[in-house]
């Protein structure tokens, strides 16, 4: 198996402000993910973002997952392409080995889903990234945040904190993103949509 590796980014805003927003959940979940591998975060020398490098999972056989670089952007969401840009040159990355975890309005709170590639769904960090990269086939695991209710903006939606039902849940949300994430790493996008996408009645 090659050892080129995945460029794993969590999309939200910075400071602690915002680190309760449904649109910081993808930084939530790469917390998560340098938690269960032991991991500190360290400002990177040529990218406005946070990184760690771990290994992710556990491949057939039992010898140790891919080598991911976990990155949180510490720009603000609407200029994140920018980070990502820098860091997949840095490390040599192609746009198919990077994985974009974010907040997604257009599925139900407690859902994950992945792909490849499609549109950004109004996603201003994600039409940023496909700018700087130049191309919209990279990966997404989208964690579901729901619509706004009645008439409130999407924008007002996903710069609020959860609310204190969702925050009951939200731990284990965050814990099925991250397995998301390791799965797509380590057995690729099929098996992981195979498990996190509801079947179809």
């Amino acid at each position: 198996m090659s050892d080129r590796p995945w460029l794993v980014v969590g999309l939200g805003n910075p400071g602690p402000k915002y680190a309760g927003n449904r649109h910081n959940v993808g930084q939530m979940v790469l917390d998560l993910l340098a938690d269960r591998t032991g991991a500190r975060f360290s400002r990177h020398p040529r990218a406005q973002a946070v990184v760690a490098e771990v290994r992710l999972g556990v491949l057939p056989g039992g010898a140790p997952g891919p080598r991911v670089i976990l990155a949180k952007p510490t720009t603000y969401m609407n200029v994140s392409g920018g980070p990502v840009s820098a860091l997949a040159k840095y490390y040599d990355i192609d746009a198919d080995q990077v994985v974009m975890v974010h907040d997604e309005v257009d599925i139900p709170f407690d859902t994950i889903k992945l792909k490849i590639g499609g549109g950004e769904g109004g996603h201003n960090g994600l039409r940023d990234t496909t700018k700087a990269l130049g191309t919209k086939d990279y990966h997404r695991v989208r964690v579901g945040v729901g619509r706004p209710p009645g008439r409130m903006d999407t924008a007002d939606h996903v710069l609020k904190d959860f609310s204190g039902t969702e925050k009951k849940d939200l731990p284990i949300l965050v814990d099925d993103a991250a397995d998301a994430v390791e799965l797509l790493v380590t057995e690729g996008l099929l098996a992981a949509q195979g498990k996190f996408h509801p079947a179809k009645a």
